[in-house]
């Protein structure tokens, strides 16, 4: 698993303090433990090998070694046991039995329902919200696959009893299919198990026409909404999803309106459609990103995106002829004059939320001295308090605080090599703790990670480029405002343009911005910049420090 998602950084072998303080942090966090279990699990003196991995997203992990074998591993300040340790600790969390087809399915990415549960006859473990459980297979109770796992008793189940061993071995599940006559046994109620040999003898297709010959007059409301119910609350969210996407695309947007950004598409489009009582939330369905859900559009040749800015997707067509656009119907209260309206309307109900952008760092070359001693290297990407962490971690462990005046830092040799220039290296033995701090900062490769509504982080190199502001001078002396990289707080500068031209009722066009590759950039006539400062503070509730030229707004006239 390590191999394909993470990458390590560093191995060094844990001894004295740290041994014993990882040693009381496992019996806190595993009370089941016996002192003689714990000191199997964490040795005195055996090599306990410790590893840095970083995973794609930059995200630290931590694994601990016992003779070569990963024992634990601890992500965000909470331990986990990996499957080795569960293999000679099996209870050491509460455990929930599946099935084989189940597990191919979980070892995919997917979530472990209640329906692919098997409950024991002494019922399911009692978990709070936040208990960390296992994952064991029908039949025996080993977790992985890697180099010979044991053999470990299978737990009781309500589906298996001691006659079920013989049926395993010969005898055929007759009674699954065949049950007594006055007992009613709808398919629907059995184990995964317990439906493959009814499978087989019915077929999938005679049970699906059986289920629909049943007399319609049969079904009542209730009893359409209880089958509605019986969805996983991810199915349903897939539904709902599904719904406001053909519904946004019949009744919201228009050919003249691509290339739309995605962002734009789900916060103003997509969720306007959304009925009333209801939410979207890509993180409750099964695509869990909103980029995963339009590839899925996509390959049904539903729509078309790309990335016309690094980060940024578009849609830049609609197939609006394609037979689901055409086949869905239009949800009762919507009609086409009701949709025209709306269109029209579209840029002044556009529902915008603000990116979260977090400054981050890269481990340079000339700083790789100062940070491979906590496992990085060129390349990791840090944040600004993890730099700040890993520094007085390296201060300390070092012992360069000043012991006269603990304001100050020694300078050492690596100190010296990768925060001093050569002019200051024969001048300065000490630093301030803030000095010290902001050189190092000032020497990491600057990166940004910018988080739309309802997508992945994304992290882009250099600092973040501000919202450019600027007045230009036209012919016959006139003045227009420009505005650059819209695009890259998720902005769709053509709705921009709509709404500051309704503001001002000035005429405002769309350029292609010079040195930009695939940007545009608004023009809007007149020194516009006080109605665009409004609208970007007031109404988007972007961040000043986003927004570059903003000085630049004509001075107010006195009154005389």
């Amino acid at each position: 698993m390590f191999a394909r998602a993470f990458r390590v950084r560093a191995n060094t072998n844990i001894k004295g303090s740290d041994r014993r303080k990882l040693r009381s942090d496992v019996a806190a966090a595993f009370p089941t433990l016996s002192t003689e279990q714990l000191a199997e699990l964490i040795p005195n003196k055996e090599e306990l090998n410790v590893i840095k991995i970083y995973s794609h997203k930059g995200e630290a992990i931590t694994v601990y070694m016992n003779h070569r074998n990963p024992i634990l591993f601890e992500a965000e300040k909470v331990l986990y046991p990996t499957v080795y340790t569960l293999w000679v600790y099996p209870d050491l969390l509460p455990a929930f039995a599946t099935w084989p087809p189940v597990l191919q399915k979980l070892a995919g990415g997917a979530d472990l329902m209640l329906p692919g549960v098997v409950v024991p006859s002494s019922g399911l473990p009692r978990v709070q919200r936040g208990t960390l459980c296992a994952v064991t297979l029908l039949g025996n109770r080993e977790y992985g696959d890697k180099s010979s796992p044991p053999t470990l008793a299978p737990l009781e189940t309500a589906k298996e009893s001691a006659g079920d061993e013989e049926e395993l071995q010969g005898k055929e599940p007759v009674s699954s299919c065949s049950p007594e006559p006055e007992q009613h046994v709808d398919i629907r109620d059995l184990s995964l198990r317990d439906r493959e040999p009814c499978a087989e003898l019915l077929g999938q297709e005679e049970l699906r026409e059986n289920r629909a010959a049943e007399p319609a007059e049969d079904a009542s409301t209730e009893d359409q909404q209880e089958a509605e119910d019986s969805r996983t609350p991810q199915e349903q969210m897939d539904a709902l999803f599904n719904r406001c996407f053909f519904h946004a695309l019949k009744c919201k947007v228009k050919k003249s309106d691509l290339p739309l950004l995605t962002s734009t598409f789900l916060g103003s489009h997509m969720f306007s459609c959304c009925p009333a009582g209801k939410q979207l939330d890509i993180k409750k369905s099964s695509y869990k990103k909103f980029s995963k859900f339009l590839q899925c559009m996509q390959h049904q040749k539903i729509l078309q995106v790309k990335e016309l800015s690094k980060g940024v997707e578009s849609i830049v067509e609609v197939d609006w002829k394609h037979p689901d656009i055409k086949a869905f119907a239009v949800p009762e209260g919507f009609s086409s004059a009701s949709a025209a309206q709306d269109s029209k309307s579209e840029d002044r109900e556009q529902v915008y939320h603000a990116p979260e952008i977090i400054p981050l760092y890269g481990v340079s070359t000339k700083m790789i001295p100062l940070f491979q001693e906590s496992g990085h290297r060129k390349g990791s990407i840090l944040s600004s308090s993890e730099v700040r962490n890993i520094i007085i971690n390296y201060v300390k462990s070092n012992e360069l605080v000043d012991e006269t005046n603990k304001n100050f830092v020694k300078v050492n040799a690596i100190l010296c090599d990768c925060l001093l220039d050569k002019s200051e290296q024969d001048e300065i033995s000490h630093l301030k703790w803030d000095e010290l701090l902001s050189r190092c900062l000032e020497r990491l490769q600057p990166l940004h990670q910018v988080t739309f509504f309802g997508q992945e982080p994304v992290v882009r190199k250099g600092n973040v480029e501000p919202i450019d502001i600027s007045i230009a001078q036209r012919s016959s002396n006139k003045k227009v405002t420009i505005i650059k990289n819209l695009e890259l707080y998720g902005l769709d500068p053509q709705c921009v343009a709509n709404t500051l031209q309704q503001k001002v009722q000035a005429s405002a066009t769309i350029t292609p911005a010079p040195g930009a590759k695939d940007r545009v950039q608004v023009q809007i006539q007149g020194n516009q910049i006080h109605h665009l400062a409004k609208m970007l503070l007031e109404e988007y509730q972007l961040p000043r420090k986003y927004i570059q030229g903003l000085e630049k707004a004509p001075k107010l006239g006195r009154k005389k």
